[in-house]
């Protein structure tokens, strides 16, 4: 596990002219003088190789591949289904262990396929190693062509959801900030309710630093997470969320900001901090409509617009196009970095093998979209990106100091951004459901059902 090095100021990165935010005081560098606002959008479980065979971003020199190895040599190529096939996959880190096989990146049809309740044969052959049909996913593609792809970015942990929300909003899923232990599943069984307002018996395995996940904890963590380095410096945040009991909804395991009580016989989070996780995640729209955007903020889905295999309806692309056109039409255009990325890469194959650096980190590929006016055009970024990079971005921003967990290693997108250029005009994203379509759907959000 990394050494906590909770203190430690963050430091000026300068990388091809293009500055990132400084330590100490904040609003000196480009960056601070010029975003003023970052909005994390945070969908599910997709490859990079999965998600973006886009023809346009592979001519530029996107690192997309078509074909894969099998556990037994074999070269097999990639096939298209759609956003929403009839089966899922797999993704524990048992399955990491099995897809990465010790860098040769050749054990994905090791990876177990899953299928709805009493179907059977509901997947193809080689169902690891699919891309989405480009036709569904096509304003991803518009907003990656548009602005910055990034085809190196890692998710930071090895494993499913629910450690992966804790690590973009802490750079860690450790029970403690001193433990040398990392949250490495999802919960034992199926739970309406996740975190510190799960029920008795719920738990969650822990990985320790020989990778041997010999021992489980109750889902209730305690340590500094962003929000606290942020409200220290008078920084406002809100969390958008399906609802509070998700496995999505990171902020409801940490305690000191879910704060659990319990009412009318339920255990619920309460208290001031609690009050800037907001539901349901569309009112995220209104926000940014009635100019009310904070300066940090974190978007999650909902099971439909999640993009998640076999759970999602196929909308994602529609949600996330919703939220940034929304920016993008808006006063905080002009001074806002959004950052589309994937919380892990649900089982899909990918070829690019992940830099191991200890029992738990970090992850296979996602992808990135770096999207303001002062992001690269058209700019394919192969720097080595993590969660821990837009935690780095953020504290360098706003001139906090360091969580002292993955964002100590990362970079801070310098890369993705040119602070002198002209500002980007936004164009709408072309969409087939608008942010109203959202607004007007009053179907109750739902998280996942396990992943």
């Amino acid at each position: 596990m990394l050494i906590a090095l909770a203190g430690t100021a963050a430091v000026l990165l300068n990388l091809n002219g293009c500055a990132g935010a400084s330590g100490g005081s904040g609003g000196s560098s480009p960056a601070a003088q010029k975003i003023k606002h970052v909005v994390v959008i945070f969908q599910e479980n997709r490859s990079t190789d999965n998600l973006f065979h886009d023809s346009v971003l592979m001519s530029r020199g996107a690192d997309i591949a078509t074909t894969g190895l099998d556990s037994q040599g074999e070269t097999i190529t990639l096939i298209a289904q759609p956003l929403v096939p009839t089966f899922d996959l797999f993704h524990r880190h048992k399955d990491f262990e099995a897809m990465y096989d010790n860098g040769k990146m050749d054990g994905a049809d090791l990876v177990e396929v899953g299928c709805a309740k009493g179907v059977t044969g509901c997947a193809p052959p080689n169902p690891q190693f699919t891309y989405v049909d480009p036709s569904d996913v096509q304003p991803y593609f518009t907003m990656a062509e548009t602005y910055t792809f990034g085809d190196r970015m890692f998710q930071t942990n090895q494993g499913p959801s629910f450690p992966a929300h804790q690590f973009i909003i802490a750079g860690t899923s450790a029970p403690t900030a001193t433990s040398d232990l990392f949250a490495a599943e999802n919960l034992n069984v199926p739970s309406p309710n996740a975190g510190c307002i799960a029920a008795p018996g719920i738990t969650v395995a822990l990985i320790d630093p020989q990778g041997n996940e010999s021992s489980s904890s109750y889902p209730c963590y305690e340590h500094q997470t962003l929000t606290d380095l942020l409200d220290a410096k008078g920084i406002t945040w809100r969390y958008y969320a399906p609802n509070a009991g998700s496995i999505w909804t990171g902020p409801d395991a940490i305690q000191h900001m879910c704060q659990p009580q319990t009412q009318n016989g339920q255990l619920v989070c309460t208290g001031s901090i609690w009050q800037n996780v907001i539901f349901p995640q569309s009112q995220v729209l209104k926000d940014i409509s009635a100019g009310q955007l904070a300066q940090v903020s974190w978007v999650i889905p909902d099971a439909l617009s999640s993009d998640h295999g076999m759970e999602s309806n196929g909308t994602g692309p529609s949600w996330v196009s919703s939220v940034v056109n929304a920016i993008g039409n808006s006063q905080y255009w002009s001074d806002t970095a959004i950052f589309v990325t994937w919380d892990d890469w649900g089982g899909w194959y990918d070829h690019v093998a992940p830099k191991v650096i200890n029992s738990y980190e970090y992850g296979f590929r996602v992808p990135l979209i770096v999207i303001s006016p002062y992001a690269k055009a058209a700019y394919i970024s192969h720097v080595t990106h993590d969660f821990g990079s837009i935690l780095k971005f953020v504290e360098q921003l706003y001139g906090l100091s360091s969580l002292g967990y993955a964002d100590v290693p990362a970079d801070n997108f310098a890369d993705c951004f040119n602070f002198n250029q002209t500002p980007l005009t936004f164009q709408t994203i072309s969409a087939p459901k608008s942010a109203q379509d959202f607004l007007n759907d009053h179907t109750p959000p739902q998280g996942p059902d396990d992943d």
